[in-house]
């Protein structure tokens, strides 16, 4: 229901501002905007079509690494902090092996695999409800964790920013998984202290303490080197790192003696499928924000967000890049949208659509994540759960937008 009041929002402010436009002596704002429609539907289609070939290469590698185990060597690597976190659910339960496998999917960036499993775990925790209208604590915190994002592998985004012509399209990886970190952990503390959680177990600050001297080393190891290495040992490890995880997930798929390029296939003709089916939703947004962007009205929203955050006397670069931060807690085919036209405006390796990347791989969609996973089994009082997942999403979104000043500015 808000996106579609979002998507005529777009038609119907475009066409105010249109008519405003018009009475100001600008006879072709018309003639824009209906040009603003075939360019974006031309665009929308280009992207998704080489989003087939990419989603085919990266879902392939990601069902050898399912294939491989990778997601069960996540669980157990995480079930010791769960059992605190979720103190409701049973050690043996049910939902305890589906909620594990939901994250460790999320994490590798497998969302087919990620949905059907969190509705699975939701489907579980509901069992356990005495309350079965309203969300219980396990599953609040489940959403909460959900909706965060923690991402070891951002493939849409760097995906997207190859399509766009970034000459290295997975230098926004470190910032994404720092970003993705702090909005996961600021979700964690803001469900644990509501529920009264002991986030202060020995088991729970060695983890969420261990994680978090890891990412504030690597932040601090950044903040030393010299503006211009920052992006290119960023660019060195990015790179790495993801070979080094297709070369492992490849290797270790061997040793298990799995059917590697058969696995790879499998998982291919799954990227394929999904590339088509995003046609029409990447169409429907791109038309939309292309239209709101040839009335003048985005311009009109930059310049007085820009004014204002200036009164404080900050640095208004990332202004341009802010409306996804705005859009991605709403819808993510939105926010993608947005992403995908200030690369075009601005260019995918400027500041802008650097920040752009870096906001949009920051955390998910917490009103459609919440909507989806708590109408499964018709949840109807949320309770807290929507305040402390924008709580998560505000966190992730400033420590994006601070990382991007660190990593790109």
């Amino acid at each position: 229901m808000a996106l579609n009041r979002i998507w005529i929002g777009f038609f119907l402010i475009a066409f105010v501002f249109a008519i405003f436009q018009l009475f100001n002596g600008d006879i072709e704002v018309f003639s824009k905007i209906t040009n603003s429609t075939f360019e974006s539907a031309k665009t929308g289609f280009e992207i998704s079509l080489y989003l087939t070939g990419a989603m085919a290469l990266w879902l392939g590698i990601m069902r050898i690494g399912e294939q491989a185990g990778a997601i069960e060597v996540l669980a157990k690597l995480v079930s010791p902090l769960f059992k605190h976190l979720f103190p409701e659910v049973p050690k043996n339960h049910g939902a305890v092996g589906a909620m594990l496998m939901n994250f460790s999917a999320n994490m590798l960036g497998l969302d087919n695999a990620a949905t059907p499993l969190g509705l699975k775990a939701m489907e579980e925790l509901q069992s356990l409800n005495p309350k079965p209208n309203t969300a219980s604590n396990a599953q609040i915190m489940f959403l909460v964790l959900n909706t965060s994002g923690l991402t070891i592998i951002p493939v849409s985004v760097m995906v997207y920013r190859a399509q766009a012509g970034a000459v290295n399209p997975a230098e926004i990886f470190v910032p994404i998984l720092i970003a993705t970190f702090f909005a996961t952990l600021a979700g964690i503390l803001a469900v644990g202290i509501k529920q009264k959680l002991n986030l202060l177990h020995p088991v729970v600050i060695a983890y969420l303490g261990g994680l978090t001297a890891f990412i504030s080393l690597i932040t601090w190891f950044f903040s030393t080197l010299p503006q211009e290495k920052i992006s290119l040992y960023s660019s060195v490890a990015s790179n790495f790192i993801l070979f080094g995880v297709m070369v492992s997930f490849i290797a270790w798929a061997a040793f298990k003696k799995v059917n590697v390029y058969e696995t790879f296939i499998e998982g291919a003709k799954e990227g394929f499928s999904i590339a088509i089916k995003v046609i029409p939703y990447l169409v429907a947004m791109l038309v939309a924000i292309g239209v709101f962007r040839a009335s003048g009205a985005m311009e009109m929203l930059i310049s007085g967000v820009s004014w204002f955050i200036s009164l404080f006397g900050f640095d208004t670069q990332f202004v341009k890049a802010l409306p996804i931060a705005i859009m991605k807690p709403l819808s993510g085919s939105g926010a993608r949208g947005l992403m995908i036209d200030a690369f075009t405006t601005y260019g995918v390796d400027s500041f802008v659509g650097k920040v752009a990347a870096t906001l949009q791989g920051s955390t998910d969609t917490t009103f459609y994540v919440l909507a989806v996973y708590f109408g499964s089994v018709n949840i109807q009082n949320t309770r807290y759960a929507v305040s402390c997942g924008l709580i998560a999403d505000g966190v992730g979104i400033i420590a994006a937008i601070l990382l991007s000043y660190l990593f790109f500015a």
